[in-house]
């Protein structure tokens, strides 16, 4: 059923859109959304009534139908969010709006509608009052008047006159009735929103208190998120210099494998010249039985030309040239020998440096 049936003159004076909430009403603490989405709210005025109200539909559902009070008052709980307490519907509504400008908006037209409100509730009781002084006054101004007539005048003048002023004098105080009927109706009513609005007040001031306290555990929570916070920074920087220490430790690993690398092409080189001394070491054996032939051959030619001394004598010098050429070329070979012995053993101990490095990196 729609708030606004389409024959009554209650028109929307102001319009915004806002998220809805109600107060839990078993907690009286958290809030639940009314509306999934952001819904129209309006302001209505009822010009029969003269009176306001805030009205707010989502599809089919009324989530607002509230009448606005005097005694009511709309409260900034945050930049975007705004509350009143309805003690007709029993509830808080709440407004979350999408900026600050429009909670500031609709925070003074709510404090205009209040001072409209309060201004109608006045005049109402000043004609209350107007009527009711006015209904005492006929009252005691008649029997005057029929007295004076009942004095002064003739008995047909007293039976002209005495008809119409206990008419109107019947009337004046059915008035009066009707007027004191309504007054105490209106004082019931009255004392009945009095005690409503003193039992919502107690609502909102522990509602205060405890959203005083939510805070406060908030601001703890906050200030304990705050100190964890500021240990994950210094862990994060830690593990940040633990990270370049790490880098650091790579880059020298990977200038140690560049050595590595360049220590194995050397031992590579090394041992190809290795196998060069080791072929040419093979060669030296036929050397050596090449001279022991030439030994042979000179031993037999001695044997041969014996007779000829002086070609022997020559054969001989050339001989001991030959002896001393190849006593020269065995000391030469042995000083190779030797050197050689001396590289191999060399490369020996710098393969095992080598190998000793590799394992240890």
């Amino acid at each position: 059923i729609s708030p606004v049936p389409p024959y009554s003159r209650e028109q929307p004076i102001f319009t915004t859109r806002a998220h809805v909430f109600q107060i839990d009403p078993s907690t009286k603490k958290n809030w639940v959304p009314a509306s999934k989405q952001a819904v129209t709210v309006s302001y209505f005025y009822d010009s029969t009534r003269n009176s306001y109200r805030i009205i707010s539909v989502d599809g089919a559902k009324v989530i607002i139908n509230s009448t606005i009070t005097p005694n009511m008052t709309f409260t900034k709980t945050s930049q975007k969010f705004g509350q009143w307490a309805d003690s007709r519907a029993n509830t808080v509504f709440g407004l979350g709006f999408p900026s600050e400008q429009q909670l500031t908006k609709f925070a003074e037209k709510f404090q205009e509608v209040k001072e409209a409100a309060k201004l109608a509730r006045d005049r109402s009781q000043e004609k209350i009052e107007t009527s009711s002084n006015h209904s005492q006054e006929s009252g005691r101004e008649t029997p005057c008047s029929t007295r004076a007539s009942s004095v002064n005048g003739t008995d047909d003048e007293k039976a002209s006159h005495s008809g119409p002023a206990e008419a109107q004098l019947k009337s004046e105080n059915d008035k009066l009735k009707i007027a004191l009927a309504q007054s105490s109706s209106n004082v019931k009513k009255w004392e009945t929103e009095l005690q409503t609005l003193r039992e919502s007040n107690a609502r909102l001031s522990t509602a205060l208190q405890e959203s005083t306290a939510s805070i406060e555990h908030w601001k703890k929570q906050f200030s304990a998120c705050k100190e964890e916070n500021d240990q994950l920074r210094s862990k994060i920087e830690e593990l940040e210099e633990q990270c370049n220490e790490i880098n650091k430790e790579k880059e020298r690993n990977a200038q140690l494998s560049r050595r590595l690398q360049e220590l194995e092409t050397e031992l590579q080189d090394k041992e190809l010249e290795l196998e060069d001394l080791r072929k040419q070491g093979e060669v030296i054996p036929q050397l050596m039985s090449e001279c022991e032939s030439v030994s042979q051959q000179l031993q037999d030619a001695e044997k041969k030309n014996k007779d000829l001394e002086e070609k022997v004598r020559t054969l001989r010098t050339e001989v001991e040239e030959s002896k001393h050429r190849q006593t020269n070329l065995k000391t030469e070979l042995k000083n190779f020998l030797d050197v050689l012995d001396g590289k191999i053993d060399e490369l020996h101990d710098f393969r095992q440096g080598l190998s000793k490095l590799g394992v240890d990196n």
